[in-house]
């Protein structure tokens, strides 16, 4: 070894690759050598496959048949900081290395070589024939500096045809030439001026960048009331980690937040940062995965799996609206963002803000213990005041069979019209209705692959399960007694709110928002960003609208069922609704005009709509951490989900009873193990799935035990077994 880290030709190297295999594999480093952490390019057998230089070979294998390594990726090398992230991070999820490795390598083409594209820029001779178009092409190309671009940039912005810019090149009035098609991002301007800051937002402001100066680890809490501007305040902490030298991360709950968000940040920085989401081209994450790991992109925003992006010198991230369930990975490797960007800032010295009006009990549990630092904004930003919270009574409202909006609701809404400004009605239930049910026989439509009811979607005359995804034509017969017109829609959803406010309010302009209303994340953009600019006088929404979407003529709120979250056993549904309801309520009043929320609910004595009406949060906080204390379960205990599935139930269930009469490991450390027990959705695609629970104590080394554990057990044929820690929902 020439250098630390680095392998002379023909060394022995251990290589970790993306295939789901439980070691390391030995090969001989290329001609010319390679680094610790290169990705590199190996042979499995037949195939070529994707790996990273892990640690030196072992050798304990026979040497002739070890091969070489095929080739290193043009790719900056896998810093250690992440390696002993993954390597953190699998420890604690119990996931195998290689599912860890294939998270920080969601990029395609990283084995391409670097690809080409035809730019184009001034040129030194005039046209022999000016025209209006050809005028316009070589004004944009003067306007901006003499900057290059593509075809299709350059004949949108001139507003010309391709053949205008291409006799222009002719002419050599234009140049083409080829470029990377990786290029590093604009440069953003820390040193742009901002928003003017209340003095609230400035004495946080002025805490996030004296923590980022230490240059050590530390979580900030950024607790603020919905409309407190925490927003400027983290952008003074990005703009303090670019002057710095350093990258930080913002990771957003939602793809629809990140068109006002990153407007935002370039109206701060003069330029847009990188975007990291399923929204993305695949052009586009393959040049963010590259320039992250140059240098050359100063800023991600994005969602949760930005986090295994390669950062050169990550110094900051960004948790915004760190309660939000969607931050939980629910499938292949399970994971919670938030906590594992407190994991990932731990390892490299950056700095964590976890944003939110509504925090998580864990969050709230951590900085009241003092393992958090917290800065609160308690008053709205300029003119803006929290909106008036009411509960609306539905014991005491004369409502007609199939309505929905109360008499009250709908006067409320009314006057907001009558004046010009928007109201929103929110349902926490996509589609038409949840259940359809047969008026003969009782049968309630399901899913064939899945113990679910199947959900009416009538905009798109479909239903569909929430589960597995499958769609069918409405039926007009019941499937299981052959009835015709007998069928039903029972409940409501997103969709039947709307036809019942396009039938009390037939003037209006009624827009839906819903995840799976719009084919594409531009598209539901796109819808948001007209509603903000009025383009509707009533919005319904789901709970997509509650996540920090700005709409400045939003002065009602109406939540049509304030008692949905409290139903069921989760442990987690007082904080849930508390947060949900907060939130919703918050899109109201803030601008100069004030905000009003009404909830309708049959429980208005129920604690939850007490303190969500009551405004006390800090009372909510404390006595839901005091019930969570008292039963010992998160974030004063700790929990794990094993899910079990297969075709046979049947042996779903005899795998589940081996497991739980297995449990010496477990009893060892002081756990219990409650189950096995059909999970609340008992079969997805075509799986029975059973479920088994573990509650151990705050300080106990559950990994270990869970892994010693599982392993007692073999899983055979087609059964599968996961372990959720730190699981956040029990479906």
């Amino acid at each position: 070894m020439q250098s630390a880290g680095f392998f002379d030709e023909g060394q022995l190297v251990g290589v970790l690759t993306t295939q789901p295999l439980d070691r390391l594999l030995d090969y001989r480093a290329p001609e010319g050598g390679c680094h610790l952490g290169a990705f590199v390019e190996v042979p499995l057998g037949p195939r070529k496959v994707l790996g990273v230089v892990w640690a030196p070979g072992r050798g304990d294998y026979d040497l002739s048949k070890i091969r070489a390594v095929i080739r290193v990726l043009d790719a900056a090398p896998m810093r250690e900081e992440l390696r002993a992230f993954l390597t953190r991070a699998a420890d604690y999820t119990l996931t195998r290395m290689p599912a860890m490795l294939r998270l920080a390598t969601r990029a395609p083409g990283l084995g391409d070589p670097p690809s080409m594209r035809k730019i184009y820029r001034l040129g030194h001779r005039a046209p022999d024939r000016m025209t209006d178009a050809r005028a316009r092409v070589l004004e944009v190309l003067r306007d901006y500096g003499g900057l290059a671009f593509t075809l299709k940039e350059l004949a949108e912005l001139a507003g010309v045809t391709s053949s205008v810019i291409k006799g222009l090149v002719k002419q050599q009035a234009l140049i083409e030439e080829d470029s990377p098609r990786d290029l590093p991002f604009p440069r953003l301007d820390p040193d742009r001026p901002g928003k003017a800051l209340t003095d609230d937002q400035a004495t946080a402001a002025d805490a996030l960048r004296i923590g980022l100066r230490s240059e050590r680890y530390g979580t900030t809490l950024l607790k603020g009331v919905t409309g407190s501007g925490k927003t400027e305040v983290y952008l003074e902490a990005v703009a303090e980690t670019l002057r710095m030298g350093r990258q930080a991360l913002v990771l957003l709950p939602e793809i629809a937040l990140t068109a006002e968000f990153l407007t935002r940040v370039e109206a701060r920085f003069g330029a847009r940062p990188a975007e990291w989401h399923s929204g993305a081209t695949m052009t586009e994450r393959r040049r963010i995965w590259r320039m992250v790991g140059q240098g050359e992109a100063q800023l991600v925003v994005g969602a949760r799996s930005a986090l295994f992006l390669p950062f050169q010198s990550l110094g900051l991230i960004i948790v915004d609206e760190e309660h939000d369930t969607s931050y939980k990975q629910e499938e292949g490797v399970l994971y919670n963002a938030r906590d594992m960007a407190v994991l990932r800032a731990a390892i490299c010295g950056a700095r964590v803000v976890l944003a939110s009006a509504t925090p998580s009990l864990e969050s709230w549990a951590n900085a009241q213990a003092g393992k958090y630092d917290k800065l609160e904004l308690t008053a709205r930003f300029g003119d803006a005041v929290l909106p008036d919270m009411r509960a609306i009574d539905m014991r005491q409202e004369a409502l007609q069979t199939g309505r929905w909006i109360s008499p009250t609701l709908q006067r409320a809404v009314a006057v907001r019209m009558e004046r010009g400004e928007q109201a929103l009605l929110f349902i926490n239930r996509r589609g038409y209705a949840p259940v359809t049910l047969c008026r003969a026989c009782g049968h309630q439509v399901g899913c064939e692959n899945c113990d679910a009811r199947m959900v009416e979607h009538r905009f798109l005359k479909r239903l569909m399960c929430h589960q597995c995804g499958e769609t069918v034509p409405i039926p007009t017969t019941c499937p299981s007694c052959g009835a015709e017109d007998r069928l039903a829609p029972v409940g409501p959803g997103v969709e039947r709110l709307t036809e019942e406010a396009v039938a009390l309010f037939p003037e209006a302009r009624v827009a839906t928002l819903s995840s799976d209303m719009f084919g594409s994340a531009r598209a539901l953009k796109a819808e948001i960003e007209a509603i903000g600019k009025g383009g509707a006088d009533i919005i319904i929404g789901t709970q997509l609208v509650a996540k920090g979407h700005n709409f400045p003529l939003l002065t009602l709120v109406g939540v049509i069922d304030a008692d949905l979250g409290l139903q069921g056993s989760d442990l987690r549904a007082a904080e849930r609704t508390f947060q949900l309801m907060r939130q919703v309520a918050g899109r109201a009043g803030r601008a100069e005009k004030p905000g009003q929320a009404l909830l309708q609910t049959y429980q208005p004595e129920h604690p939850v709509i007490r303190a969500i009406l009551g405004g006390d949060e800090e009372a909510f906080w404390r006595a839901e951490a005091a019930e969570r204390q008292a039963a010992g379960v998160p974030p004063y205990g700790r929990m794990a989900g094993i899910i079990l599935s297969g075709p046979d139930v049947g042996a779903v269930f005899d795998l589940g009873n081996a497991l739980a009469r297995a449990d010496g490991p477990l009893r060892q450390i002081g756990a219990q193990v409650f189950g096995p027990a059909p999970a609340p959705i008992a079969r997805i695609r075509g799986r029975h799935r059973v479920r088994l629970l573990v509650k151990a104590a705050k300080g106990a080394p559950l990994q270990d035990a869970l892994a010693r554990w599982t392993a007692q057990i073999q899983i055979k044929g087609d059964l599968r077994l996961s372990v959720d820690i730190d699981p956040q929902s029990f479906f």
